[in-house]
C-alpha cells in the first residue's frame, strides 16, 4: 500500500459545504490526511491558495497581526493547522461579515479549535465543521460504505463479500495512512511511538499548559487497555494518583486532539443521559494496540483480548461513516440496571434507534441478543432494528428486527 493516495469519502461533503458556506473547518488528529485532502480541494475546481501555519514565517505573521494576515488573503484560501494561531478566528469572522460569500476559507486543525479556552469567539453560523478520522475500511477498499443509512431503512443486511483479510490485521493496522503504508508490524510500531511522542511534545504544548506531560502518556496507555469500558473518573484518578479534576482536564485534552472519544449512555429519558457513565474508546485500534503492547500473535494466543478492541474498532468505523451519512445519527451505548447491555446505539434526529452488539466469536446464540431485546422494549416505537456483528460467515435472523451478521457488512 506504500505510496497510495486514498480517495476520502468526506471530499464530496466538503465540496458541498464550500458551495454554500463562507468557511469550512476540517478537524481531526494529526496524520489523518487533512492536509492532503485540503490540497486536493485547493488544486481542483475550487482553486484556492494554500498556506500552512507549520511554516514558521507564516505563523509569525498570523500571530503578530491576525487582521492584516487575513486581509492579505485574496480569493479563496486554505489555512492549514489553524490551532497554532487561534487569534485568526475572530479576524476571519470579521472578514466574512464584511464580504459574505461561500467557499472563502477552508481551515484545518489537528485540535478541536472551537473548544480551546484561548478562542474568544467562534464562527458559529458562518462555518461548518467536519471531522476527518483515520481511513475507514471502505476507503481502504476504495468504495463508500452505506451501512449506517441502510440500518435506518429497516432492512437487515444481506450477506457480505468476504475479503479474506484477517480481522486481527485490520485491528492492529488501524487507519492512519502512514501506518497503513507500512506492511511490517515493527515499522507500524515505530510509527505509533513517534506519533505519540510528537503529539505529546508538540501539539499539547500548542494548545494547553500541562504540568506533567509524562502523565498524559500514562493516561493514554491506560485508556488503551481500558478502551470500550465504562468511564470511572474516580477509579482512573486513583490509579494515576492525580486529582479527579486533573484527570478530567487531561481526558478533555486527549479528546480535543481526537485521540479518544467518549460514547454517552442512551436512555429513553433524555434528561437522565448525562447522569450515566459514558464508555471510553480510543479513536484508532492501530494506536490502541500499539499503546497496549498487543500484536497479531497476542490476539491469537489469547482470544479474550479481542472483544474490547473489536468493539472500539466498530465504534470508530461508525463514527467515520456518520460523517458522510444522510441520517447523521449520534452514537451511544445502552445498559440497564439489571446489567443488560448493547455496545453501540445509533439515534437519529427523529429519535429512531438502531442497536449494534459486537461479538468476537464465530457463533451467536439467542442469549447474545438479550441486550438488544431490552433496548427494543425500552425504545418502543422508536425502535428500527438490532444487529449482532460477529466473526462468522452467515446472516442469521433471530426474529423480527434482530439479525446476526458477519462484521464485513460494516464496509461491504
Amino acid at each position: 500500500m506504500f505510496g497510495k493516495v486514498f480517495d476520502r469519502h468526506l471530499q464530496p461533503v466538503l465540496e458541498e459545504a464550500l458551495a454554500d458556506t463562507p468557511a469550512v473547518m476540517v478537524v481531526g488528529a494529526r496524520q489523518t490526511g487533512k492536509t492532503t485532502l485540503a490540497r486536493t480541494l485547493a488544486a481542483g475546481g475550487w482553486n484556492a491558495a494554500y498556506v500552512t501555519l507549520d511554516d514558521l514565517t507564516a505563523l509569525e505573521a498570523a500571530s503578530a497581526d491576525p487582521a492584516g494576515f487575513v486581509a492579505g488573503l485574496t480569493g479563496s484560501s486554505v489555512i492549514d493547522e489553524i490551532q497554532k494561531a487561534p487569534a485568526l478566528l475572530p479576524a476571519i469572522k470579521a472578514a466574512i461579515d464584511q464580504a459574505r460569500r461561500p467557499g472563502r476559507f477552508l481551515l484545518t486543525g489537528s485540535a478541536d479549535v472551537l473548544v480551546l479556552p484561548r478562542v474568544s469567539e467562534s464562527l458559529a453560523g458562518r462555518m461548518e465543521v467536519v471531522t476527518l478520522w483515520p481511513l475507514s475500511q471502505g476507503e481502504l477498499a476504495r468504495h463508500r460504505e452505506q451501512f449506517v443509512d441502510r440500518m435506518f431503512e429497516g432492512d437487515p443486511p444481506s450477506a457480505a463479500a468476504r475479503s479474506g483479510e484477517d480481522i486481527v490485521l485490520r485491528l492492529v493496522r488501524g487507519g492512519y495512512p502512514d501506518a497503513v503504508a507500512r506492511p511490517r508490524a515493527s515499522r507500524r510500531r515505530a510509527f505509533f511511538e513517534a506519533y505519540v511522542t510528537t503529539i505529546l511534545a508538540r501539539d499539547v504544548r500548542d494548545i494547553a499548559a500541562v504540568e506533567h506531560p509524562g502523565m498524559l502518556r500514562r493516561l493514554l496507555q491506560l485508556a488503551a487497555v481500558r478502551s470500550a469500558s465504562l468511564l470511572n473518573h474516580s477509579e482512573l484518578a486513583r490509579t494515576l494518583a492525580i486529582p479527579v479534576s486533573t484527570l478530567k482536564r487531561y481526558l478533555a485534552l486527549l479528546s480535543t486532539l481526537f485521540l479518544l472519544h467518549e460514547v454517552p449512555a442512551w436512555t429513553s429519558n433524555r434528561g437522565k443521559r448525562l447522569a450515566r457513565a459514558p464508555k471510553l474508546h480510543l479513536a484508532d485500534t492501530g494506536l490502541l494496540t500499539a499503546l497496549a503492547g498487543l500484536d497479531e500473535d497476542a490476539f491469537r494466543r489469547d482470544r479474550t483480548l479481542l472483544g474490547p478492541v473489536l468493539e472500539s474498532f466498530v465504534a470508530a468505523e461508525l463514527k467515520k461513516q456518520v460523517g458522510w451519512s444522510e441520517v447523521r445519527p449520534v452514537l451511544h451505548h445502552f445498559r440497564t440496571h439489571g446489567g443488560r447491555e448493547v455496545d453501540l446505539v445509533l439515534e437519529d434526529a427523529r429519535g429512531r434507534v438502531v442497536g449494534i452488539e459486537v461479538k468476537a466469536s464465530g457463533t451467536v446464540t439467542a442469549a447474545d441478543l438479550a441486550g438488544l431485546r431490552a433496548l427494543a422494549e425500552t425504545s418502543a416505537r422508536a425502535w428500527v432494528q438490532g444487529i449482532v456483528l460477529y466473526l462468522g460467515k452467515s446472516v442469521v435472523p433471530f426474529g423480527a428486527g434482530l439479525t446476526a451478521c458477519p462484521i464485513e457488512v460494516l464496509w461491504d
